[in-house]
């Protein structure tokens, strides 16, 4: 509602992501917010924290609007640079730790961020990012050298020489709270804006459809923070008072995992299934574990033996395959454990707070049965592109959100995903986007062409291959040097692992490659 009354109305309405904060440090202060580790923080010490370090990026010139990039592992502090931006109504960046220097730098001159918020562990790349770009200011945790930029802080100085600000800046349900990167289609990925809003209506969403009641639940997933998804398991504990337990980043030990479980009386956990195969294999893990309420995958299909498994070792515990996207904020379909067998590779039926059509390329429904791209609406889709109307626009066509997954509606409404319209390989739960390996590889001076395809893997679901026609006159390349020449260009989960040299790609009359062929001649 525009007028001179906006800014009331605005305030009335805006319980935001750092409103809700300082909520709970109001009332339950004393209760456990947040666990990584060793480290442990109640919602009040997380509010005094934030509340200062606010007051600090404020001094230093961060206000409304302005982006905070963060590129760390998991950690409290990195939950605490989410709720400062939050709080000063700036909007949080984060960055998947796995790419490279160039990848990183793509991301910061494309949303132009204001600060980043770096660790030890990404320091030297960070250090690679920051010497061409003087005007981004750098915060570094504890643990990380000084020496990243001259212009770098310390945050744990920074919240020590600043009080709390004594007034709060009016953030409003709608405006921008996170810059999400997906991986790109073309080379480069796109930043999804998501606004408090929208992060909001997913929580309420997710709590109503997996029955999280609040104080008491102690949440913990095998998520990074720079995901979507590692982002949204975060708030149904922040609004209902429960306890987020933070996995620190690394190699995951299934051992170690069912460790914390069993430590810390986990309640609710979402893993991959490549992670529920290797939890379900621990010895006497239903005993160990029996704090567990509910379990929860997504990211990829459960094989049927894993699902068993879980049913095996987790007997009464309410199961969860959750189903969505960066852009939806992110869940769009859940399939519930009593329909986990008999809709086996279903992704579910869509949740509350989303309308789902299945389309053909003309925006017809398809009937049940046949494949469509699955299209959304609802107050969980994303504002738009970061700096790209045009991407927007397409994304938006037809006054839906086109998500470029093909899927088929059976007759009781449970949705399957077919295809890919865009190629994305899932690889250990991350998501690779096949035409940004293609850019890179393509540029090796041994190859002439190359399409990059997405194979089973018995540990990862899915990893790419690189089918290759070498170049005129050049020894066709192995996978040794195609893995060196992607070293520093792409992240190391996106690197093929397997390479298979051919004299021609197929393709069709328009002159497109046929991967459905490439996939079938390497079955």
């Amino acid at each position: 509602m525009n007028g001179p009354n906006a800014a009331l109305i605005d305030s009335a309405r805006g319980v935001t992501l750092g409103d809700q904060l300082a909520r709970q440090a109001r009332i339950n202060p004393e209760l456990v917010a947040y666990r990584c580790g060793d480290a442990s923080q109640t919602f009040a010490e997380t509010e005094a924290r934030v509340a200062r370090l606010a007051a600090a990026f404020e001094a230093r010139g961060i206000t409304a609007g302005d982006r905070i990039a963060i590129l760390m592992h998991n950690a409290i502090a990195f939950v605490e640079a989410f709720w400062t931006a939050a709080r000063l109504g700036a909007i949080a960046v984060p960055i998947n730790f796995r790419l490279a220097a160039d990848e990183v730098g793509y991301i910061v001159d494309d949303c132009a961020a204001s600060m980043i918020v770096v660790d030890a562990a990404n320091a030297a790349v960070a250090s690679t990012v920051l010497g061409p770009r003087p005007d981004v200011a750098v915060v570094v945790t504890d643990a990380a050298p000084i020496d990243v930029s001259p212009r770098a802080e310390r945050m744990e100085q920074l919240i020590a020489d600043h009080a709390p600000a004594q007034h709060r800046p009016l953030v409003a349900l709608d405006d921008p709270a996170f810059i999400i990167y997906t991986s790109g289609t073309t080379g480069r990925p796109k930043g999804a804006v998501l606004s408090h809003a929208n992060l909001l209506h997913n929580t309420y969403t997710k709590i109503a459809t997996h029955g999280i009641t609040g104080q008491g639940e102690v949440w913990m997933s095998g998520l990074s923070l720079c995901h979507i998804a590692g982002v949204s398991s975060l708030l149904p504990c922040l609004l209902l008072g429960g306890t987020c337990v933070v996995m620190p980043s690394g190699q995951f030990d299934a051992t170690e995992m069912v460790d914390v479980i069993e430590a810390e009386g986990v309640t609710c956990c979402f893993l991959v299934p490549t992670q529920w195969k290797e939890i379900c294999a621990v010895p006497d893990v239903g005993r160990r574990c029996r704090s567990l309420r509910q379990i929860a995958w997504g990211g990829s299909n459960a094989p049927m033996a894993v699902l068993e498994s879980m049913a095996a070792a987790f007997p009464g515990v309410a199961t969860f395959n959750t189903f969505g996207q960066t852009e939806m904020s992110p869940l769009t379909c859940v399939l519930r454990g009593a329909d986990a067998i008999r809709k086996m590779g279903s992704v579910g039926t869509p949740v509350p707070n989303v309308e789902v059509r299945i389309v053909d390329d003309d925006m017809v429904d398809v009937a049940d049965g046949d494949v469509g791209e699955i299209v959304y609406r609802g107050p969980t889709v994303m504002l738009g592109y970061w700096n790209d109307p045009a991407a927007t626009e397409d994304a938006f066509a037809g006054g839906w959100f086109h998500s470029g997954d093909l899927v088929r509606r059976d007759a009781d409404g449970f949705i399957t995903v077919i295809d890919r319209k865009k190629d994305m390989i899932i690889s250990g739960g991350e998501n690779i986007y096949s035409a940004e390996v293609e850019a890179v590889v393509g540029r090796h001076p041994a190859v002439d062409e190359v399409a990059v395809i997405g194979v089973p893997h018995p540990r990862w679901v899915e990893t790419p291959v690189a089918i290759i026609v070498p170049a005129a006159g050049r020894e066709p390349p192995g996978l040794d040097e195609i893995t060196a020449w992607c070293r520093d260009r792409l992240a190391s989960y996106k690197k093929p692992t397997r390479v298979v040299i051919v004299d021609a790609l197929p393709r069709n009359a328009s002159g497109k490659v046929l991967k459905t062929a490439l996939r079938d001649s390497l079955d």
